[in-house]
């Protein structure tokens, strides 16, 4: 018996005021695939997340998330932003920015007993959980990229969604954020957003390529024709399938 997917484009085509942005985007992304998107500034990349959320709407085709309709579902997707501003100065802990993931879950505007289990619970698998107290404001660049993804995970995902979530941190901050995605694959569909090619690829199953169509490859696939075709130009990629010495190159 084939393994229903856990999101499904079907023939989609999306369009911002008669320019169409997405055009004929087909695929299927199965249970606990990690998934790297990747694409040039304006090829469809965030278009194609607010579609999976249900934020946006197809001009023509279908979309099934997590066997339904993606507006349906919503709560059931963890969600980290490109973006997310706070006030340097505002004294919230990181605690209760994780808490935020919680919202909307539950009636009322108190955080119940299991809110903050399950907020703890995202910090552990993030790494991060000694820091529960700290200002948010005091955490490094790193740390506040994990912070942000314990937020999407407070939700308790079964899909988890992060658009671009290594923005704006040095390299080796960049590997802790890769480390704790690589350790949440084993148990989540993680779909990773970046506008770079140096993804991670023993930890990504599949790419999505999209440049107003879209077309999904295995990582080993990913050649210099493709990248020229998704960006109409000759770019590095970045891999990260081996180790450097002082005596040479190992490959895993």
């Amino acid at each position: 018996m084939m393994p229903q997917p856990v999101i499904s484009f079907n023939n989609v085509c999306f369009a911002y005021d008669q320019t169409e942005i997405l055009h004929n985007v087909s695929f299927n992304l199965f249970e606990h695939e990690s998934v790297c998107i990747v694409g040039p500034n304006g090829g469809g990349k965030t278009t194609l997340i607010k579609l999976i959320l249900g934020l946006h709407h197809p001009a023509s085709g279908s979309i099934r998330v997590l066997g339904g309709m993606p507006h349906a579902n919503s709560r059931r997707i963890g969600y980290m932003p490109q973006s997310t501003h706070f006030d340097p100065s505002f004294p919230i802990s990181v605690l209760n920015i994780v808490l935020m993931g919680r919202l909307g879950r539950r009636p009322g505007s108190f955080y119940s007993r299991s809110d903050k289990a399950a907020a703890l619970q995202a910090l552990a698998q993030t790494g991060l959980v000694d820091l529960a107290a700290r200002p948010f404001a005091s955490l490094s660049g790193g740390q506040r990229q994990r912070v942000l993804i314990a937020r999407a995970l407070a939700c308790e995902p079964e899909l988890l969604l992060l658009d671009e979530p290594t923005a704006h941190v040095d390299p080796a901050m960049e590997q802790q954020v890769n480390d704790t995605l690589a350790r949440l694959a084993h148990r989540l569909t993680v779909i990773t957003v970046t506008h770079e090619l140096g993804f991670v690829s023993r930890m990504v199953d599949r790419v999505l390529c999209v440049n107003r169509t879209v077309k999904l490859h295995p990582t080993s696939e990913i050649t210099g024709e493709i990248i020229q075709e998704i960006y109409g130009s000759d770019l590095k990629m970045v891999r990260h399938d081996h180790q450097c010495s002082q005596q040479g190159h190992t490959h895993d």
